[in-house]
């Protein structure tokens, strides 16, 4: 961010803006403005902000009850495969650094963190909770291991936490859990917010991009867009202009559960609030009762929301709130994400070349390149592999396929 405020175009800039088909110069001033972050890992390089591509989020790690770090670094590599832009380790089982070190060393992309888990954990463990000092230790390791970007949950204050009392489902996030238990339990301010100064000093060493998690976002449609979610978003708000002063890129996280009509509003109030910040959402998920298919209700309401601004979409896998996902549950949600994300941008007016090639390819029946500009071809090649027709068509219509009789007519 300083050197766009100067005026220097970098390296990573011009990447995002040959990958993106836009001027290099809209990626600088975007940076420099805060509506644009970058984060680079290797030779992969992920703008998320506006004006860009609608990015993914896959979400990975171990739990109390599943702590085998091979099979999330299987689903890392699933859901990069899959077409994920970035994951998250939010591991809570097992030896959490050793974790972190090898997700960090798998993935080929981004890699961020939630890092008071592990301050927890550790405290947890010892039957106590974590002092202040042991919170941004956590952040300084995970920083130097090499994370992109970290979700911090610094927005949420102690009047937040007791404007859930009315709520029907108080904190449904982790982190604003662990840290409510913090405040109330010591009778004091949120470190993160009452250190937020010292909090940028390290994310601006290392150029890591800050999350400003959404502490109290919804866990109901009827807590939706509530006093609580509303006091959380304006501390969002400030603590934004003050990371931008420091140079510091930031992101804000927004509402998990929220009914379709007051998605176009939530946005359109992060981005009023939060200066333009990258916002990036959990779904939202449009309905309560989609056990079992949760991608489903995440991607319609993500589909929504990037359509309206919305820049950074959290992968919610089949298995949300029932179950610690498997390889096959990441792969369902970040192709359902990625489907929404796209749907998204086809809306905003951004290229839509690739539709347009597969619109060509089926209407010549040519299944080569149908599957090459499938979203996520190996489900596709499987059905035609499965279920083939024994002409030219597909096996629903087979001999009657419209296609097949209209090129006979030509």
């Amino acid at each position: 961010m300083k050197l766009a405020k100067r005026g220097v175009v970098t390296s990573a800039m011009k990447r995002i803006a040959r990958d993106e088909k836009v001027d290099a110069e809209r990626v600088r001033s975007g940076v420099a403005k805060g509506r644009i972050v970058i984060l680079e890992k290797r030779d992969k390089v992920c703008g998320i902000g506006a004006g860009l591509r609608t990015k993914i989020n896959a979400n990975v790690g171990t739990s109390t009850d599943f702590a085998k770090v091979d099979d999330e670094i299987k689903k890392v590599k699933a859901a990069v495969e899959a077409g994920t832009d970035t994951v998250m380790d939010l591991s809570t089982g097992g030896n959490l650094e050793y974790i972190l070190k090898k997700i960090i060393r798998s993935s080929a992309v981004p890699v961020g963190t939630v890092p008071v888990y592990s301050a927890f954990v550790r405290s947890f463990r010892k039957g106590e909770l974590p002092s202040e000092e042991d919170l941004f230790k956590a952040i300084e390791r995970h920083i130097k291991l090499g994370v992109n970007f970290i979700t911090v949950h610094a927005a949420m204050r102690r009047k937040g936490v007791e404007l859930t009392k009315s709520r029907l489902m108080r904190i449904v996030s982790r982190g604003g859990c662990m840290l409510a238990a913090w405040m109330i339990k010591n009778d004091k301010e949120n470190p993160l917010y009452t250190n937020f100064d010292y909090l940028l000093e390290l994310a601006a060493e290392k150029d890591v991009v800050i999350s400003l998690g959404d502490a109290l976002r919804p866990g109901s449609l009827n807590d939706s867009t509530d006093k609580a979610q509303m006091h959380e978003l304006i501390t969002q708000g400030e603590l934004v202009k003050r990371a931008h002063q420091s140079n510091v890129s930031v992101i804000c996280e927004g509402p998990g559960h929220v009914p379709m009509d007051k998605v176009k509003a939530n946005i359109r109030l992060q981005k009023s609030i939060c200066s333009g910040a990258p916002f990036y959402v959990l779904g939202p998920l449009v309905t309560d009762i989609a056990v079992g298919y949760d991608h489903i209700s995440s991607a319609i309401g993500g589909a929504i929301a990037a359509a309206e601004g919305a820049d950074f979409l959290c992968v919610v896998t089949p298995s949300e709130h029932v179950a610690l996902p498997t390889v096959e549950d990441v792969v369902d949600g970040v192709v359902a994400m990625k489907i929404a994300a796209h749907a998204a941008d086809i809306a905003k007016r951004m290229d839509n070349a690739d539709d347009l090639e597969m619109s060509k390819a089926r209407a010549a029946l040519d299944w080569k390149k149908q599957f090459q500009y499938a979203i996520y071809d190996k489900r596709a090649k499987e059905y035609r592999r499965r279920r083939g027709s024994r002409s030219k068509a597909c096996s629903m219509c087979g001999d009657y396929c419209a296609i097949k009789i209209m090129k006979e007519l030509e």
